[in-house]
């Protein structure tokens, strides 16, 4: 089943935002654009509660982006941003929500951080979203959404090590820094993902 994975396509990852990805507006169109082509469409969300530990706000003294340890883990300090039931949390108002079937919440633990949308960043608790695409019969997996470079790429490294084939949409994954995303894409490439524009995908049989 050709299935479309949304991450984390939020408003605080949005212009205005908490946490704002330059140009992440422009991959909302192209992600409505491509639905069509899909079987099945499911979204991971960050879901975080207001004491996350990867919140700077709750570390006095420190900055945002500075580099901690987090319960054993090196971890980011991030602007608060998606906390649980805040605008910033609920998805872009231009994002066509309506065929996506399923939506699997990460970052919820204040303990460990959660880039991917199937483990968090210590693998140890799985969000079901594995499990939940191989109920559907799901194998060719496309992922798309922000940021680029963090969520989307770790995501579908994971895909990867849960043996599904994996496509990442160049074009509908805005990168929140640009210096590192070049070397992330070859990782994937690397590793067995496909990396392609959302154009390829209309030529693709369902």
């Amino acid at each position: 089943m050709k299935t479309l994975l949304i991450i984390d396509v939020q408003n605080d990852f949005l212009p205005g935002g908490s946490l704002p990805v330059a140009g992440s507006d422009a991959i909302v169109p192209v992600i409505n654009r491509i639905m069509e082509q899909f079987d099945l469409i499911v979204a991971a969300q960050d879901w975080h509660p207001q004491n996350h530990g990867s919140f700077v706000t709750n570390h006095p003294g420190r900055k945002p982006f500075d580099e901690i340890d987090l319960e054993g883990l090196p971890q980011t300090l991030w602007p608060d941003h998606c906390v649980q039931g805040s605008h910033g949390a609920g998805f872009s108002a231009a994002l066509e929500t309506r065929p996506i079937e399923a939506i699997f919440r990460k970052g919820t633990d204040p303990g460990i951080d959660s880039y991917s949308a199937f483990f968090d960043n210590g693998r140890r608790k799985s969000t079901g979203l594995a499990d939940y695409l191989r109920g559907k019969r799901a194998h060719d997996l496309y992922l798309c959404g922000l940021a680029g470079d963090i969520c989307v790429h770790f995501s579908a490294l994971d895909a990867l090590r849960e043996g599904f084939n994996v496509h990442f949409i160049r074009d509908a994954a805005t990168p929140l820094d640009l210096a590192v995303a070049p070397a992330r894409l070859e990782e994937l490439r690397r590793r067995g993902a496909h990396v392609i524009d959302s154009g390829a995908i209309d030529r693709r049989s369902r």
